[in-house]
Order: C-alpha cells, then sequence, then structure tokens
C-alpha cells in the first residue's frame, strides 16, 4: 500500500479481509471515496432505490447467509431513512453493518446548516444499533470494524453502525496494514454446572416442553434433543422450521392461541431455547394469558434478555447450538411416551383458527409444497399474519416476516432481494398491495441485481387488515380505502413478468414457471384465489 490510499478505500480492502462479499447502498457527495476501492474489489454493490430498502435487502441476506448485510449509506436523510430498517433488524436480532459519512471535524452538529447536517447524527442511530461509533482517525477503523464483527460473531447480532468524518475518509491511509487474516470470536458454550443441573431437571421430567425461538434456528442438535426428551418444541414465528413439517413433536401453532398454552401450562419441565418471550410470540392478543408454572430453563446468548420476561430457574448464557449439543450429550433418554400426543393436541388447535386464516394457511402449505427448497419471506400482509399463527417452514429459518417485533411495512419485497442474492435460489415473497407501496421502487433494483423473486401480491386496493379492526372496534373506516395503481403494470414496466392467479392450480403452475424461468416475476391474487382453498 502507498500513502495515497484513503481511508475510504482502506475501509474495502478490510471489509475483504472480514469476507464481505455484497454492500447495498445509493452513492451520494458524501459517500464518492468510499466507492473508490469497491470497483474490481470483489465486492459486489446492489443500489435499491431508498437507504430503507438498502436495509431491508441487508437484512435478508444476514438471515439467509448467516453473516452480516453490509450497507454504505451517505450522512443525514441517508441515515435518517434507514433507520426503519435498522429497527427491524434490532428488534430480530439481526446482524447488519451500517457504514455511513457524517459532515467533517468542525462541521458536525456546529448547526451552521452544512448538506445533510444533523445535530447529533450518532445519537440519532443509537437506539437502533448495538452501538454506534464515529471514526475519528483512520488508525480507529480498523479496530471498529473489529468491535462490530465481536457482536456479529460473538454476542447477541443485531446492527452496529460506523461513521467516518469526511475528513477523515479522505485522509490518507496507506501506512496501515489490512490483517493478513482477521481473528473471528466464537460464541461462548453456557456454564458446565448450570448445563450439568438443566440436564438433570429435563431428565426428571416426564412432561417437558421445549420453547424454540430465532436464536436457535442454527442449533442442529435441537431436534434430536426433543427426541430424546420425548418434548414437544413450541416454534415461534422466526424459529418455524426447526422441526420440520409433519414432525410429530413439532408444534408451530403460537403460544398466544389456548392449546398451545395448555400444552405448556401442563408441562413440568419447560426449556427455552433463543427465545426473548416476545408478546407477538406469546401474547399476540395482549389478554395476559400466557404463564408458565414449571420450572424454566432459559439458554440465550444476551444474559440480559434471560432475566426479562419469565423468570428461569436456571439460566444458561451462551450459543443455542452448543447449548443443545451439550444438554443432548447429557440428557437420559426416554423411549417415545406421550409427547406426540401431547404436541398433536396443541396443533390441533389450528382447527379453530377462523376461516379466513385457514385458506391463508393452506396458501402458505401450497407454496412451500410446490418450492420445498424456497425461503418465504414476508411483509406485514394477511397472508402472513396468518402464517404466524401457524405456518410450518420447510427447513430453519426457511420463513420469516416483519410482522412481530418492531412490525414494519414494505420489507417483503426488498428483504426477498437480499435474501435471493445470498441464498442463490428463487425466494417467495409475500405482500399486499398497501405494503408493496412503501417500498414500490425495488421493483426496479430487483430487476437490475438479477434477484430471482417470486412476489405473490395480495390486492384488496387497501389496508384490508386495519379496515377490519378498525370495523371491529366500532371505529368509521378511513384512511384504509386507499388508490391502488396498476401495480401489474408497474412491474412489467420495471422489467418482471406478471401474471394473475385465481385457483389453486393456476398458482401452482405459476410458481413452478416462475421458479424455471429464474426471474422476476409477480404473481397477483384476490379474494377469490383465498376463497377456493380450505384446510
Amino acid at each position: 500500500m502507498t500513502t495515497e490510499i484513503s481511508t475510504g478505500v482502506y475501509l474495502t480492502h478490510l471489509l475483504r479481509a472480514w469476507g464481505v462479499d455484497t454492500v447495498f447502498g445509493i452513492p451520494g457527495v458524501h459517500t464518492i471515496e468510499l466507492y473508490r476501492g469497491l470497483a474490481g474489489s470483489g465486492i459486489r454493490h446492489v443500489t435499491p432505490r431508498h437507504e430503507q430498502g438498502a436495509g431491508f435487502m441487508a437484512d435478508g441476506y444476514a438471515r439467509a447467509s448467516g453473516r452480516p448485510g453490509v450497507c454504505f449509506i451517505i450522512s443525514g436523510p441517508g441515515m435518517t431513512n434507514i433507520l426503519t430498517a435498522m429497527g427491524q433488524a434490532y428488534g430480530d436480532s439481526v446482524p447488519m453493518l451500517v457504514i455511513s459519512t457524517v459532515n467533517a471535524h468542525g462541521r458536525m452538529g456546529s448547526g451552521e446548516g452544512w448538506l445533510h447536517e444533523l445535530p447529533d447524527q450518532q445519537a440519532t442511530v443509537a437506539g437502533v444499533a448495538a452501538f454506534s461509533r464515529t471514526v475519528h482517525r483512520p488508525e480507529e477503523l480498523a479496530p471498529a470494524l473489529a468491535q462490530a464483527f465481536a457482536v456479529f460473531d460473538g454476542a447477541r447480532p443485531r446492527p452496529v453502525h460506523l461513521e467516518l468524518p469526511i475528513d477523515v475518509m479522505l485522509a490518507p491511509a496507506g501506512h496501515l496494514a489490512v490483517p493478513a487474516r482477521v481473528s473471528r470470536l466464537t460464541r461462548p458454550a453456557p456454564d458446565p454446572a448450570g448445563l450439568a443441573e438443566a440436564a438433570a431437571l429435563l431428565s426428571a421430567a416426564r412432561r417437558p416442553v421445549i420453547l424454540a425461538g430465532g436464536g436457535a434456528v442454527r442449533a442442529g442438535a435441537l431436534p434430536a434433543l426433543a427426541e430424546a426428551l420425548d418434548a414437544p418444541v413450541v416454534m415461534t414465528t422466526n424459529g418455524r422450521g426447526i422441526l420440520p413439517p409433519g414432525h410429530p413433536l413439532a408444534v408451530t401453532l403460537t403460544a398466544s392461541m389456548p392449546a398451545t398454552r395448555a400444552l405448556i401450562a401442563g408441562a413440568d419441565a419447560v426449556l427455552a431455547i433463543g427465545t426473548e418471550f416476545g408478546p407477538t410470540d406469546y401474547d399476540m392478543y395482549e389478554d395476559g394469558g400466557f404463564a408458565i408454572s414449571a420450572p424454566l430453563i432459559r439458554l440465550d446468548i444476551d444474559p440480559a434478555q434471560i432475566l426479562r420476561g419469565p423468570a428461569p430457574a436456571i439460566g444458561l448464557v451462551g450459543d443455542a447450538a452448543l447449548g443443545a449439543e451439550a444438554l443432548l450429550a447429557a440428557v437420559t433418554s426416554r423411549a417415545p411416551g406421550g409427547g406426540a400426543e401431547r404436541a398433536a393436541a396443541a396443533q390441533a388447535g389450528l382447527g379453530a383458527l377462523p376461516g379466513m386464516l385457514g385458506r391463508d394457511l393452506a396458501l402458505l402449505d401450497l407454496l412451500r409444497d410446490t418450492l420445498p427448497r424456497a425461503l418465504i419471506v414476508g411483509d406485514s400482509t394477511q397472508a402472513v399474519y396468518a402464517g404466524n399463527m401457524g405456518f410450518a417452514a420447510a427447513r430453519p429459518g426457511g420463513y420469516f416476516n416483519s410482522a412481530t417485533g418492531y412490525g414494519t411495512l414494505g420489507y417483503g419485497l426488498p428483504a426477498a432481494v437480499g435474501a435471493a442474492l445470498a441464498d442463490g435460489w428463487p425466494v417467495l415473497a409475500l405482500t399486499g398491495d398497501g405494503g408493496l407501496q412503501f417500498s414500490l421502487a425495488e421493483l426496479a433494483s430487483a430487476v437490475e441485481a438479477k434477484a430471482p423473486v417470486i412476489l405473490l401480491l395480495y390486492d384488496n386496493q387497501g389496508y384490508g387488515e386495519i379496515k377490519s379492526a378498525m370495523i371491529a372496534q366500532n371505529v368509521p373506516p378511513l384512511g384504509v380505502d386507499i388508490l391502488t395503481p396498476d401495480l401489474p403494470a408497474i412491474a412489467r414496466a420495471c422489467g418482471w413478468q406478471t401474471v394473475e392467479a385465481e385457483t389453486a392450480a393456476a398458482l401452482r403452475e405459476a410458481v413452478e414457471a416462475a421458479a424455471r424461468a429464474g426471474t422476476c416475476t409477480m404473481i397477483r391474487y384476490t379474494d377469490r384465489l383465498r376463497e377456493s382453498l380450505g384446510r
């Protein structure tokens, strides 16, 4: 390296050293120097049409790949635009590295009205990040990146924000070395004494239950642990697929429903792995009816989270995968007893769901069975709300959406783009006409990025879920019947293939054809298709 290399170029070299292969961002006048080293670096650049789209793409990429999604974002409006996406990733523990610029020293926070100036950009971002740090000197950049990856690799993964003042970005960095190899952290294994105590409690239990959240999707030993204990596994929305569809111990019906709550209430030991006990998974209707009376074991990477919500009898701080493996090795296996029957009794609660929810679940089942390999990525839309009640995903992490936790709109399409680029396989995206209009411009970026996205568009000409809620509460439905443009025509203008599906057979045929083509395809459907489906 020579002294002519700027800190912006040095950043590219560091990102390569950390294994980054994709960056999502929109170049701006304050980030041009970040792009000098990007061309020819081997790092793919994807250009969304809005910084919120960049964040959602990075989110989908991270969930599909297990690696942090990386964004280059301009100062000021770029950062305020991406905050919503960072909030969703923060709520769902998704690793995201957001690298931005900020006004130069002497200008930042001066109040003099410099371009993109915020009073305190770092403080603005800090609430949706594991940490936000200003890199004041070129020498601080490599340690700051190392600290970011320490969060991604060794702790509860969440967004990290690093901002480079413009004068630092332009400063010489040729005197700084790029490490030949970086030191990657590994998540710690839980305490052996605590594991032994937990194993003894689980081995003695006659009616154990496992609660598995999104933090457990890469715990490969969890199915075998459940089978060894003959324990039903209740999977949260982000935990779906940990046990495959049809597994006798799998419970996908949300713990917000009476049948699943009865299963948990009847347990004599409960093991919770990688779940924060969020109300959108355990108390969706906020009736306060979820409770655990049995001794609770909580295994989580975040020690603070273990002490939020239900109090554990045993708290295990550590990696879910390592913890599940250690417990599997330590528990006393038992012959299958009543575990499958208890799981089936809870799962039978799916039959109590109202008719349209059941039809939407049938729609999701059809999509899964047509393309079992495909990820299903959802916006906040009615089929997704139904899926969160009880859909059985084909594989761990195979179904995720924005309708839990932070609960944003506009997520489905851009997140599917990021997931498709990471997965290298067609991704099914579920959205409604209202939610799609939040990120409509990303139709163009999907085609530009050659992301094989199959978009299932439910078109009910407005915000149907909110309209139903307003009517149910005797509020005149105002602001929910919106002008919906000809969305398939807009998609075609962006280079998408479009098709209408009014029957299950037509939908199956359209999905199969879109997967074969490997190009962006929008499949529009209405209530006519939903009403034709049943469970």
